[in-house]
């Protein structure tokens, strides 16, 4: 299966407690990936950050979806 989103390559993982967890090196790889994204934005003359923040929301609400899943 090939990932739609780059968010779909992110592992879920379902807690004892029904919830869904993303491990700390998981969120840290996320974390550290919009700030290279957004430095590299910065540099770009022709960048559309609106754009830019769009697809970083579509990409947290294909995360969202996933971690519903993994929880119902």
């Amino acid at each position: 299966m090939t990932a739609r989103h780059a968010a779909d390559m992110i592992p879920v993982y379902s807690g004892s407690d029904g919830r869904a967890y993303l491990a700390c090196d998981d969120a840290l790889a996320i974390i550290r990936a919009i700030a290279a994204s957004c430095r590299t934005l910065a540099d770009d003359p022709d960048c559309d950050l609106h754009g830019a923040a769009a697809a970083i929301d579509t990409e947290a609400d294909a995360l969202a979806c996933r971690a519903i899943e993994r929880t119902t």
